[in-house]
């Protein structure tokens, strides 16, 4: 039985639905990635996820007040596209946590009829890439080519370590549910406190080419500028959550 608690903010009617996750990691490019696209096309907050299996703490805000960690699904409709954002301030760390989690979202994402579901995420190098580049792998082949087409590098076997996390999860339970999947992982700095905030617009940069979601990509440099003030104490709360495969490794790492 899942610890897992979904509450609905806003009933709506979803069909031929995208589902988009950028939770913590490597950097936290995946979080900065999504976190920015639902604040830059104003996507609405539908259903919040709770269990407590989540670290046991809370954030204090820069109003000096606490809250407990948000995990969060936002909605936005494009023409005849509607997209499901996952994102949030964590992620399980335990593996049976994970599990639990993944299958929550992937309940959510069937009941909304995803057809499709990106991770995004990060990939860990020894020094700060002075222009990352972004990889891409999934579970079907046609899928993972799009994004190809639009300049991510498909060749990871042999180069990254495992896909650990939410991000790995979900792109191998959904094959079960007949969803496609891909993730899309920019490099980044492995240091613990570094904010990958280079290869969080590398990855915003291939999903605006794909789905034309209404990035403003001029205005991007500043959202940038002002969520890495926001991060950076949050991250030194978390300590970034020193997570099993965080740190630099003789290969190239991540988590998701």
């Amino acid at each position: 039985m899942s610890d897992w608690k979904i509450k609905t903010i806003k009933k709506v009617n979803l069909s031929n639905t995208i589902l988009i996750e950028g939770m913590p990691g490597i950097g936290n490019v995946g979080k900065i990635a999504a976190d920015i696209i639902v604040e830059q096309i104003k996507a609405v907050k539908i259903m919040t996820l709770f269990s407590p299996c989540l670290p046991n703490s809370v954030f204090v805000k820069d109003d000096n007040m606490v809250e407990l960690p948000k995990i969060e699904f936002y909605h936005k409709k494009k023409g005849k596209q509607d997209f499901l954002f996952l994102v949030g301030d964590v992620q399980p760390m335990k593996e049976r946590d994970s599990y639990e989690f993944t299958q929550a979202v992937l309940d959510v994402a069937v009941k909304n009829k995803v057809k499709h579901i990106i991770t995004l995420g990060g990939i860990g190098l020894h020094e700060i890439p002075k222009k990352p580049k972004v990889l891409c792998t999934g579970n079907d082949k046609k899928f993972i080519q799009e994004f190809k087409k639009l300049g991510a590098d498909d060749k990871l076997f042999g180069v990254v370590g495992p896909i650990m996390g939410i991000s790995g999860l979900l792109l191998g339970m959904s094959g079960e549910k007949g969803i496609k999947a891909v993730t899309l992982l920019a490099e980044t700095y492995a240091h613990p406190m570094y904010i990958g905030l280079r290869g969080a617009k590398e990855i915003m940069k291939i999903l605006e080419q794909r789905y034309k979601l209404g990035v403003n990509m001029k205005k991007l440099d500043k959202d940038i500028k002002q969520l890495e003030n926001e991060l950076r104490p949050l991250a030194q709360q978390q300590g970034m959550i020193d997570q099993p495969g965080s740190m630099a490794r003789k290969d190239t790492s991540y988590i998701g």
